[in-house]
């Protein structure tokens, strides 16, 4: 079944989601959770595409894609990332997802955000308002159009959604970890707070991204853990561009079944020239 299998993970095989992970499972972990990030690494009107490829049987099925937006407010970033499945695989299994996330410019933490999942028959639709200091968050959550149950979640404080969390992870200063250092970010999922640990591969002189040519790149590797999505050992791997806009080049994720794979297929309105690009 390989497009509900690339549908549980429409979101995770993107950077620095919380899905399954052991916050105490990593060496060398700095500790310290950042609560805020100047941004250096995108501006509004950026739009980046990813295709999603599925893996069975050493066969590659370009399953849909994601549409990553960015605009602004005086004093927000708005970001929204639609996912798709292509339409020769509608009749099949129909995705229409999306996600939106109102930041803060200061800090980058999220405001307010909002989840519209639509996968074959399944529907839900969350919006969520963050209070307090980032204290208390409060979560509507039901069908679209349909009755939303209200719940207030105590935070820890600090904590972003998933989208939120593409944007401030990329204006982390990677250039001061060394190889095996690990950085906390932490994610509110589903009315829960998950601490989320992301260890640092290193630098790639040259990465092959399909269609694109050859980058220099930084490689990251959020820990997973056995289950219905994962194996046992399976290893999550994400590579940024190696320049100012730390831009998610390409994420391979093996799953119980085959593997998945995000692969960047344009991008338009990046905030610096994408220099890491070395040959393409």
């Amino acid at each position: 079944m390989i497009l509900p299998a690339w549908c549980s993970l429409f979101f995770l095989v993107f950077p620095f989601l919380p899905f399954g992970f052991q916050p105490d499972a990593f060496p060398n972990d700095r500790g310290v959770e950042p609560c805020s990030a100047t941004n250096n690494a995108f501006t509004a009107g950026e739009e980046v595409v990813y295709t999603i490829y599925y893996n069975l049987n050493f066969v590659w099925v370009e399953a849909g894609e994601v549409i990553f937006r960015v605009e602004e407010t005086p004093s927000t970033y708005k970001l929204s990332a639609t996912g798709s499945t292509f339409p020769k695989h509608d009749w099949f299994f129909k995705v229409r997802d999306r996600f939106e996330a109102e930041v803060d410019k200061e800090t980058l933490l999220p405001v307010r955000t909002v989840r519209d999942i639509r996968e074959g028959g399944y529907r839900l639709y969350e919006r969520v308002e963050y209070q307090d200091g980032h204290r208390s968050a409060r979560s509507w959550r039901g069908r679209q159009g349909g009755d939303l149950k209200l719940k207030e979640v105590p935070l820890a404080g600090c904590s972003h959604d998933v989208l939120s969390a593409i944007y401030f992870a990329r204006n982390q200063p990677y250039e001061s970890l060394s190889v095996g250092e690990v950085f906390p970010v932490r994610v509110l999922l589903d009315r829960e707070e998950y601490p989320l640990r992301v260890k640092y591969l290193g630098r790639w002189p040259r990465l092959e991204v399909k269609g694109l040519g050859q980058f220099k790149a930084v490689g990251f590797s959020p820990q997973t853990v056995a289950g219905t999505v994962f194996s046992e050992g399976a290893v999550l791997k994400v590579y940024a561009s190696d320049d100012a806009n730390r831009l998610p080049l390409m994420i391979d994720s093996p799953v119980s079944v085959g593997s998945v794979k995000a692969v960047l297929k344009s991008y338009r309105n990046l905030r610096h020239p994408l220099s890491a690009r070395i040959k393409g």
